[in-house]
């Protein structure tokens, strides 16, 4: 089992102190019953890991100097810019966390026509910060060391007009086109809809907007399973897998 690896929002060089977030504190001394002396690698989310000991662990505060920095290593060449429709209960979170470990570069939770969820004010606050938690823990456990963004949730339409991708994609079980592998890619969008599917209006917005629409197969799959299998095969032609 390697070191226990650590999201901080600290500034990571050589021979500085970094206090342990209250949360990730309790993890390693209550769970990992790590003393002083102990290692684990720190990541700041920007692309910079390091080796760390722990000098101080006590009740109030757990802190680790930091050994040595080096850029991280597990980034994806491909830049994907994953609109995922909002949906219920924890499939947010699922799409999210497979999202990050298949390196997805940023997420953008999107309100859609069939969407059934609509986050306004404390309680999409709330869930924004959910969402940026998740793909920090995804990131602890598949050592990466930049945190995809969260983006707030926004309508389709407005994601939609922003993009530029070279390759844009969006998932319709009705498309005739199957997935095919086109030309050398660096930056991706995808497109996901939501559990009742993208309407006959967005799917035509979609390909106005540069879309491709295609099909992974005879057989319909959820909104959090879709994104798992379209990056998968997204990074097995373009990126690293």
């Amino acid at each position: 089992m390697g070191d226990p690896r650590i999201h901080v929002d600290a500034l990571l060089e050589p021979g500085s102190d970094v206090l342990l977030p209250e949360g990730a504190a309790r993890h390693v001394v209550t769970v990992l019953r790590q003393r002083e002396g102990a290692t684990l690698a720190l990541f700041d989310g920007r692309g910079h890991e390091a080796t760390a000991v722990l000098v101080e662990v006590s009740r109030k505060r757990v802190l680790a100097r930091v050994d040595s920095v080096s850029p991280g290593r597990n980034e994806s060449p491909l830049a994907v810019h994953l609109g995922q429709a909002v949906s219920k209960g924890d499939r947010m979170d699922y799409a999210i966390q497979k999202a990050v470990e298949l390196g997805v570069a940023e997420i953008t939770p999107l309100h859609t026509k069939h969407g059934d969820v609509r986050l306004k004010g404390e309680r999409e606050a709330k869930k924004h910060a959910r969402w940026q938690g998740v793909a920090i823990s995804a990131c602890e456990q598949c050592g990466r060391a930049t945190v995809p963004k969260i983006h707030p949730p926004r309508p389709l339409e407005d994601w939609l007009a922003e993009r530029d991708e070279v390759l844009r994609l969006v998932l319709h079980p009705a498309a005739e086109s199957p997935w095919r592998e086109t030309a050398d890619v660096r930056k991706a969008a995808l497109l996901i809809g939501p559990e009742g599917g993208l309407s006959k209006e967005e799917i035509i917005r979609a390909q106005h907007a540069g879309f491709t629409a295609l099909t992974l197969g005879p057989r319909i799959l959820r909104t959090e399973t879709a994104p798992v299998v379209a990056l998968s095969l997204l990074q097995h032609y373009f990126g690293d897998l």
